[in-house]
């Protein structure tokens, strides 16, 4: 049966379809078997033929083609020639001239050359979809879209076959059908469970096939905002074939929805860098700009400096004005690189000023280093868990070809190497620079720790993937699940890991309370730092 019939065929059954469907527009829509796009191809080669010789009689043992110049390889010479020649040629010293010095069994010379054509099949690209919400703002604070009437989600057909079209677009919106004619389909979404409706949606081409069937998770809710004269509706969409604007950080690894109208104050990215300004009296960043002679405490007792480090009240009160300045300074880059990663820009200020009161060495002398405190643990995290960000990096440290193997299939001592070079670019002390710190390697450093932060909300998902065997969204809250992230940052998926399965082991919800309950006691001081930084 040729192609064009089986299009004709194709396209008689979807207009029956049409014809045939109720004045709702609703059609009962079967999941279709898929793409199946295969062409063949005609291409030029040459082929070289070579023969195997005995040396002892000088006879042909076996002839051998192949497509490209120089010797067979060992692979060819185990398919043409068999298990009994290729183990002794194996066995011997490589041998292609017939030189009674060197052949001890077989030799091998090519024949001759010539130009031939061979027909290979190819698999073409299928046909796509994708979704989005029709007429909604979206609300970068929140990562949330709200819209002023009913949302409408549009999936609209993509053929990248030239001369080839999307006849229909079909799926199914928890269960109940739905098929729209030609390369767009426009569905009204009322509200739905909180935890979301389930959307299936693929589509058909005049190529004479379908689509993969495509998933994605939306949940509508209504509010008034607080105007009972105008009702609108908050919109949210999970799917790795979103097209709209970003939603909000992890919600697609963790299955999970952000509390409608947007997450808790710590979780969100404020419109303007002046809304992450803080003025809080940090002891240690006092202390340290009073050694770097940027505050003069002299007067002070003991010159301004506690035992520990830490200023005294006199010398906190004299760095008050810089210390407010210093805390603020890196705040245009906190949010440009939230905006740039999805990681919320008061979680990233709150983290810093946790982990170091923004001083990006070493705090207190530890070997924890940066704003963020990187240890070579994290580092590790970091490259196991973010992908992309190794990708990004790697080149910078080793040669494209072997980072192109992946971090966990490097040698040991190029996995050293990386993750040193990783901690060396965020510690940011530099005994010539002034003040004792290199401003440019501490404002590089604060994309590392959003990228870092990112694998730990993977890692933490994954844990609690292998836990439940659920979604994360759909055994935790969205804040609870960035709560487990920064525990598995500051103290390790073996606690965070430990803590889920003895939640898991006495069947309670992973509820924080719960979780938190069951840390080991080397672990419970990740509790303090959790609150610190969500307050």
């Amino acid at each position: 049966m040729t192609r064009r019939l089986i299009q004709l065929l194709f396209l008689m059954t979807l207009l029956i379809g049409f014809a045939s469907q109720p004045s709702s527009g609703t059609v009962l829509a079967l999941e279709p078997p898929g793409p199946d796009r295969f062409t063949v191809i005609t291409v030029d080669y040459t082929e070289f033929s070579w023969f195997v010789v005995t040396w002892s009689k000088n006879a042909v043992v076996c002839k051998l083609f192949v497509d490209y110049d120089g010797p067979p390889s060992l692979l060819d010479i185990y398919n043409q020639c068999g298990q009994k020649i290729y183990d002794k040629w194996l066995k011997q010293a490589p041998c292609f001239v017939a030189d009674k010095k060197t052949c001890i069994g077989y030799y091998m010379y090519k024949v001759s050359e010539q130009a031939k054509q061979k027909e290979i099949p190819t698999q073409l690209p299928a046909a796509v979809a994708w979704i989005t919400l029709d007429d909604c703002q979206h609300v970068p604070s929140s990562s949330t879209n709200i819209c002023e009437r009913v949302p409408r989600i549009l999936i609209t057909g993509q053929e990248p076959l030239p001369n080839e079209t999307i006849v229909s677009i079909a799926g199914t919106i928890d269960g109940q059908d739905f098929e729209c004619e030609g390369s767009v389909c426009a569905i009204d979404i009322f509200s739905t469970p909180q935890d979301g409706a389930q959307i299936k949606f693929w589509v058909y081409s005049s190529f004479g096939d379908s689509s993969k069937v495509f998933d994605a998770q939306i949940r509508v809710a209504q509010s008034d905002e607080g105007d009972p004269d105008q009702t609108y509706w908050y919109a949210d969409v999970l799917s790795a074939y979103w097209r709209g604007d970003a939603v909000a950080t992890c919600s697609d690894s963790w299955e999970s929805f952000p509390p409608v109208g947007g997450p808790a104050e710590w979780l969100t990215t404020p419109n303007v860098s002046e809304d992450l300004s803080s003025d809080i009296p940090y002891t240690y960043l006092a202390a340290n700009l009073i050694l770097q002679g940027v505050v003069d405490a002299s007067a002070c007792p003991d010159r301004g400096i506690n035992p520990n480090l830490s200023a005294n009240t006199c010398g906190l009160e004299q760095a008050r004005p810089a210390v407010t300045e210093w805390q603020n300074r890196f705040d245009g880059l906190i949010l440009s690189t939230a905006q740039e990663t999805g990681v919320p820009a008061h979680l990233l200020k709150n983290l810093f000023a946790r982990e170091s009161q923004f001083w990006p060495g070493a705090f207190n002398d530890k070997t924890d280093v940066g704003l963020g405190q990187l240890t070579e643990n994290g580092a590790d995290t970091t490259f196991i868990w973010n992908p992309s960000f190794y990708d990004q990096f790697c080149p910078l440290v080793l040669d494209s070809e072997t980072c192109g193997a992946g971090y966990l299939h490097l040698e040991e001592k190029e996995q050293l190497l990386l993750r040193r070079a990783l901690i060396n670019s965020v510690d940011a002390r530099c005994e010539e620079c002034p003040l004792g710190i290199d401003l440019t390697r501490a404002e590089y450093s604060v994309s590392v720790f959003a990228n870092t932060l990112l694998a730990n909300c993977e890692q933490a998902g994954r844990l609690m993937r292998n836990v439940t065997t659920d979604a994360p969204g759909n055994v935790a809250s969205y804040e609870d699940l960035w709560k487990y992230t920064l525990v598995n940052y500051n103290a390790g998926p073996g606690c965070l890991g430990d803590a889920l399965q003895s939640t898991s082991d006495q069947n309670h919800e992973f509820e924080w309370n719960n979780v938190i309950a069951f840390l080991p006691p080397a672990c419970t001081g990740a509790i303090g730092y959790v609150d610190d930084i969500s307050k």
